[in-house]
């Protein structure tokens, strides 16, 4: 399989990122690989509470990692990493059995694109440099990885946190499902659904966080009712973007600036 090069995209930073000039890439190193994992720990559990199962302390690492490209944000004069995703191709969830995605959600509907949908997951951005840089690179990168390889379908879960027992991911649910729900084709089913009848009554009129919100804005379809994850105490959404679907200008910012 082909690998973005670490030099790939250069951003001058802007801002907080002003002293740093970054790079996106694939982690080629078992260092860089631990950075993202370290830096995946600190946000998931260190910030959010999240209760990881891990072998190694401060390591955010499952069962998917070893199967997994790791995309990183980096800053180029110290090789910290700063932002990343964790992106498993099909051919990958092939070999270890299954998308992460399908430990919480049944995806039997989508069995007619899974040789061409590539999953991303474990998105966070180091918490003193989320400006709009990092993430832009990640996304840049991502646009790359599919199109160097052809995949047509972007897809995984994007998660609500659930500090007020669910009420506002019910609600934000309710507003996706009217604008931006999948065909029917490509609905998905929840294992552990958040109970939605229950809950959206609260809150209402309560809006997705900004990382689902671009997603949509991109042309990402919400395939069905939110999982929650006890892990996580999350509310999942499975999100996902056909490249067919790429809204003009999101096609113009991030697959006009990425040499292929």
């Amino acid at each position: 399989m082909d690998r973005i090069d670490d030099s790939l995209l250069r951003q001058p930073g802007r801002g907080a990122l002003r002293r740093h000039r970054l790079q996106v890439g694939l982690a080629r190193t078992p260092q860089l690989r631990r950075a993202a994992q370290a830096l995946r720990w600190r946000v998931f559990a260190g910030e959010l509470g999240a209760q990881l199962p891990s072998r190694v302390a401060g390591i955010d690492e499952d069962v998917f990692d070893a199967y997994c490209e790791h995309l990183v944000v980096r800053a180029e004069d110290s090789d910290e990493v700063l932002g990343t995703y964790r992106v498993l191709a099909p051919e990958a969830a092939r070999r270890v059995g299954s998308y992460y995605s399908e430990t919480e959600f049944d995806l039997v509907r989508l069995r007619h694109i899974r040789g061409r949908m590539v999953e991303v997951g474990r998105s966070c951005i180091h918490p003193q440099h989320r400006s709009g840089a990092v993430i832009a690179l990640l996304w840049a990168g991502l646009t790359r990885y599919m199109l160097t390889h052809g995949y047509e379908y972007l897809a995984g879960c994007a998660s609500m946190g659930m500090a007020d027992g669910g009420h506002a991911a019910a609600s934000a649910y309710r507003g996706m499902r009217e604008a931006h729900s999948a065909p029917i084709e490509y609905r998905v089913f929840a294992r552990r659904p958040l109970p939605v009848a229950d809950l959206e009554r609260v809150n209402a009129g309560a809006e997705p966080p900004p990382l689902i919100k671009g997603y949509l804005r991109a042309g990402a379809w919400v395939c069905g009712e939110p999982a929650w994850d006890p892990e996580f105490n999350t509310a999942d959404f499975f999100l996902l973007l056909p490249l067919a679907n790429v809204a003009p200008r999101y096609a113009r910012h991030f697959m006009g600036t990425v040499p292929i």
